[in-house]
């Protein structure tokens, strides 16, 4: 059952005096940082300023408590004080604002206070809110698998608490719920500090939650820890945070820190609170300041002298003054340096290291995809004990106990099947039934080492975890500049060609995801592709979406044999299933079958001849093998599912016409799905995809041209 405590004594705090002073020093640092930012920026001297004011007590203490290079910090933009506590210079977060190339949270790649610092283990943050919760989540969550095996025990010191932050604001988001549901059910170590200033720009507090109180919503949540305080005071707050701390520490849950303080600066420079907010409110917050009353009470308390003050202003006064020098001296990120770290710059999955596709070491009958796919999972789980599986319906079962009773589940595609009996429920698992939840923990999980492979069961339903997908996944490694990444591989199921599968069982959309930098897009068309491609996946450190054809799962014409463990078929190497001279036609997934039997209809009643690419790989794109075949053909299709109009196939075109123009002798022509939706009713199913007939007719088109 939660707890709750309102804790404003100041009793059971033992801080010395030069613990004191710290405190003082490191909130007067971190507000006259933002002084200074707001100067800079009217001067144009930097870009953008977003301040801290008025969280710098509780936001400093939890400095006090929690351990910088141990315990793990997904924060949030108010988090200036804090940083400074972990170890942050004030050097490094001017080299923030002024985009330095040498700045530590970014290499000048974010806004300022985006906070982020390899040695610090604070996870460079973005700018969408709510995303770190899960995040933060799985990265708690991280120590509870690594323990499986002796071999990832580096990977968790042991009792490391994952501290993660945001505004009052942000916990009206889904993820929010989505990660103290899991963060409670799983009893992970983490504290969520919610930085409560009562307005999320111009919304009030009691506008974004139900009562006013976040505190009071999360009563119901078990294991969960609830502190409730004035962040505007430091003592308190470090009573609170010591408690939170040590209560995840111990393994008991994770625990909520509801801190109330103040927003005595406007959202940003960007805006003006005056439009939105009252004098009176506004005055009874410069009351509150803590900049105010906590000097105040040291020098009631006879802690510190009016000399000892100033003393500390003016080192702070000289401290920033050399680091603003320091920070507008320092050079820009150098113009050729954009592309560095979109990918891993250390494992490059396109290269002959991960090419053994001449090399198989065939066993076994011929089998199908689903099988290919199960045994290189098993294969990899065997080779490195940081593959963690997990998604919906995965597991074999949840109740470990009916294992020897039942015979598992293993995905609703059987997938998965026989991996938990195996490997254990430590390392193949069942979610939340919450696709942003699966995406979003295994980010956390990758940044601190291990290597989730999860599944979100349908493609159609992948949209939840989009954000996760997008603006976190793809872009960890390049915001961070190369100082954190999440090597995740996120399998999907995809495609129509069902006979039933209608509109949400039947979605592709491929171009969604292509047109993201920093992700691999794979989509194989058989079993023997399917299972070199995704040990390429599962080895390779850049994310990547495996895209797996729901069609071509257990067809007869796509089986392979079992290769062996090591049968890898690197990225951006497309595969020339049927070799042609009068024309080519580039396709991947449940198309190339039904290509190969167009080219063949078409060579018996005609006599010409197809040439047929199977991309296999969607991003990257083997430019090299479709050059050849133009220059060969002259003549050019490109198949896909997706939709016609800007679709996957639109972007292959254009490059085609674009590059390769000179050895076209006829425009280059799509085949693709209408521009609606797949419907339930197989006659309209066979209209809406491309099938064998319209492939063939547009081949005899673009012959006759």
């Amino acid at each position: 059952m939660a707890t709750r405590t309102q804790s404003r004594s100041r009793s059971a705090i033992r801080l010395e005096k030069a613990d004191l002073l710290e405190l003082y020093r490191l909130m007067l640092l971190s507000r006259r940082l933002d002084d200074k930012e707001i100067q800079l920026k009217r001067q144009q001297r930097i870009f953008f300023q977003i301040s801290s004011a008025g969280h710098e007590a509780v936001t400093a203490a939890a400095a006090k408590v929690f351990r910088p290079g141990y315990d793990w910090f997904y924060l949030y933009y108010r988090d200036r004080a804090l940083c400074l506590g972990l170890g942050m210079t004030a050097t490094e977060q001017l080299l923030s604002a002024v985009a330095a190339a040498d700045d530590p949270n970014s290499g000048g790649r974010q806004m300022p206070s985006h906070w982020g610092h390899k040695d610090l283990n604070i996870v460079n943050m973005s700018s969408p809110t709510g995303t770190q919760f899960l995040q933060a989540v799985g990265a708690a969550e991280t120590s509870l698998r690594a323990l499986a095996d002796e071999r990832t025990r580096d990977l968790s010191p042991g009792d490391e608490v994952v501290l993660c932050t945001a505004g009052e604001g942000t916990t009206s988001e889904g993820e929010f719920w989505e990660a103290l549901n899991t963060a409670c059910n799983l009893k992970l170590p983490v504290v969520f500090l919610i930085e409560d200033n009562g307005y999320a720009i111009s919304v009030p507090v009691e506008v974004n939650t139900a009562g006013g109180s976040i505190s009071k919503l999360v009563q119901s949540f078990p294991n969960l820890l609830i502190q409730e305080v004035d962040g505007c005071d430091p003592l308190a707050s470090y009573d609170v945070m010591l408690k939170a701390h040590d209560y995840a520490r111990q393994r008991k849950g994770p625990a909520l820190v509801h801190a109330h303080v103040i927003r005595p600066y406007s959202h940003s420079l960007s805006d003006d609170e005056v439009h939105y907010r009252s004098a009176s409110e506004r005055d009874a917050d410069a009351a509150r300041d803590p900049l105010k009353t906590f000097p105040a009470h040291l020098l009631a308390e006879g802690v510190a002298t009016e000399a000892e003050l100033a003393l500390i202003a003016t080192q702070v006064a000289e401290e920033i003054d050399v680091a603003t020098d320091i920070a507008l001296a320092s050079p820009q990120p150098a113009t050729d340096t954009i592309y560095r770290y979109v990918y891993s710059p250390d494992v490059d999955p396109t290269a002959e290291q991960f090419d053994t596709e001449d090399d198989p070491q065939f066993s076994g009958a011929p089998t199908t995809m689903v099988d290919l796919i199960n045994s290189c999972l098993r294969d990899e789980m065997v080779r490195d004990p940081r593959i963690l599986l997990f998604g919906q319906d995965v597991a074999d079962v949840s109740r470990e106990a009916n294992l020897g009773e039942v015979k598992g589940k293993g995905g609703v595609f059987k997938v998965t099947w026989g991996l938990q009996k195996q490997f254990g429920g430590i390392r193949v698992y069942n979610s939340p039934l919450a696709e942003a939840n699966i995406v979003g923990r295994a980010i956390g999980l990758a940044t601190r080492g291990m290597k989730p492979v999860v599944e979100i069961q349908f493609f159609d339903y992948i949209w939840p975890a989009y954000m996760q997908l997008r603006d976190e996944m793809a872009l960890m490694r390049w915001r961070s500049n190369n100082a954190n990444a999440s090597p995740v591989v996120v399998r999907v199921t995809y495609g129509g060609y069902l006979k039933g599968g209608a509109v949400y069982h039947s979605q592709t959309g491929a171009a969604i995801f292509t047109g993201v930098p920093g992700l691999r897009v794979i989509c194989p068309a058989t079993a023997l592709d399917a299972n070199g491609l995704l040990r390429t996946a599962i080895r390779c450190e850049d994310p990547v979406l495996f895209l797996e054809h729901k069609h071509l799962y257990r067809q007869a014409y796509n089986k392979g044999m079992y290769p062996g463990p090591n049968f890898m078929i690197p990225f951006g190497k497309a595969n020339v299933v049927r070799a042609g001279t009068d024309a080519t036609v580039i396709t991947y997934g449940a198309v190339v079958q039904r290509t190969l039997q167009a080219a063949r209809n078409l060579e018996e009643a005609t006599g010409q001849s197809v040439e047929v690419i199977d991309l296999r790989s969607l991003n990257p794109v083997d430019w090299d093998t479709i050059a050849t075949s133009v220059r060969k053909t002259n003549r050019v299709i490109v198949a896909y599912e997706d939709s016609l109009s800007w679709g996957y196939g639109s972007e292959i075109s254009a490059k085609i016409a674009s590059d390769m123009f000179e050895w076209l002798d006829a425009p280059v022509k799509r085949v693709a799905a209408t521009d609606t939706f797949v419907a339930y009713a197989p006659e309209l199913e066979d209209v809406i995809l491309p099938q064998v007939e319209s492939l063939q007719k547009a081949m005899a088109e673009i012959l006759a041209y």
